[in-house]
């Protein structure tokens, strides 16, 4: 005898369509994710370049050590921490990464920079928002987990801090 065959509802319909969309966004992370760890590796390539002059520097600072080379140096040293910094951003994808990156990215217009007293104050502002934001503003639902799960490590040790102080 003649089976009827089954049809698909609009809910079965929906439910394939779902599942399709799902793992289209599934692939479209991935080669995101992936994109990411190659601009990583990008930077991490040229920050390691950038470390050569640098260290060339160094024997003429011990020997003549004026401020226009002083300044040259911390400069390109604070854009190379700054880079790091960028890098970790990167790869722990949590808040706290991106406060570190903003923080030291004032940090380095603080110290090489030659600006006038109002600067410098909204400077040293910027970074006590920064610190105030951490402490007071960070929630669960503000991302303190990693993409596996488990809590981000800045966010971790932050927890653990608070958790000596309270038993102590």
């Amino acid at each position: 005898m003649n089976k009827p065959k089954p049809r698909l509802t609009r809910t079965a319909l929906h439910g394939q369509e779902e599942r399709v969309k799902r793992i289209f966004r599934d692939q479209i992370a991935e080669a995101a994710g992936l994109l990411e760890v190659f601009l990583s590796s990008i930077v991490l390539i040229g920050l390691l370049l950038s470390i050569v002059p640098l260290l060339q520097w160094m024997p003429g600072l011990i020997v003549d050590g004026n401020d226009v080379e002083v300044h040259v140096f911390l400069e390109r040293a604070l854009d190379i921490v700054i880079g790091i910094e960028f890098i970790k951003m990167l790869a722990k994808h949590s808040p706290g990464s991106v406060l570190e990156v903003l923080l030291y990215a004032i940090a380095r217009h603080m110290i090489v920079g030659h600006e006038d007293a109002l600067q410098n104050l909204v400077s040293v502002i910027a970074i006590a928002m920064i610190f105030i934001i951490r402490r007071f503003f960070f929630v669960p639902s503000f991302g303190q987990k990693l993409p596996g799960g488990e809590p981000a490590p800045d966010i971790a040790s932050l927890y653990e801090s608070d958790n000596t102080e309270e038993t102590v």
